[in-house]
């Protein structure tokens, strides 16, 4: 029973929730470059290039292998489709863009709630009544005041705590 228990509040911590949240989004992340890639930019280089398809570019590993289709060229034998590898490295060079642009932007909001803490002072606390009192009875001493002084700038002080009492 420990060891659920265990594995419960370990599951329950929010950066785990936070992790599981975010490969569900670079999952659905993925799926959208995917189709951004295969469906709208490798079209348009296809049409750049002369209307080839690179998901159909291929070496034969094998004499037998006569088709012009990566997918019939798989059936008579062993291929390597270094098109679909174009496709997929494209896919990574979208998507570590896309992080690389999205890390910046949170590096540059950072770095502006940083100088805005940086610009606004913080406000001195106020000090203690007792701490103020110390400090009044030093400059009376350092300003040649007397006994006498220091005694009733201290009865002064404490002259309005007694009325509350």
């Amino acid at each position: 029973m420990a060891v659920v228990d265990e594995f419960r509040k370990f599951a329950l911590r929010g950066s785990v929730v936070d992790l599981a949240i975010g490969v569900i989004i670079g999952a659905a992340f993925s799926r959208i470059v995917d189709s951004m890639v295969g469906d709208m930019m490798m079209p348009i280089i296809g049409a750049l290039t002369g209307g080839l398809d690179f998901n159909n570019y291929f070496l034969p590993l094998s004499g037998e292998v006569t088709a012009t289709t990566l997918d019939a060229a798989r059936e008579q034998g062993a291929v390597i489709a270094y098109g679909s590898f174009i496709t997929v490295a494209l896919n990574f060079l979208i998507i570590a863009w896309v992080l690389f642009l999205v890390v910046k932007l949170i590096n540059r909001l950072k770095e502006r709630e940083e100088k805005k803490a940086e610009a606004t002072p913080s406000p001195t606390p106020e000090l203690p009544a007792d701490v103020k009192l110390l400090a009044e009875i030093r400059d009376l001493l350092a300003a040649g005041g007397s006994g006498a002084a220091i005694s009733a700038a201290v009865a002064n002080r404490d002259a309005p705590d007694q009325g509350k009492a």
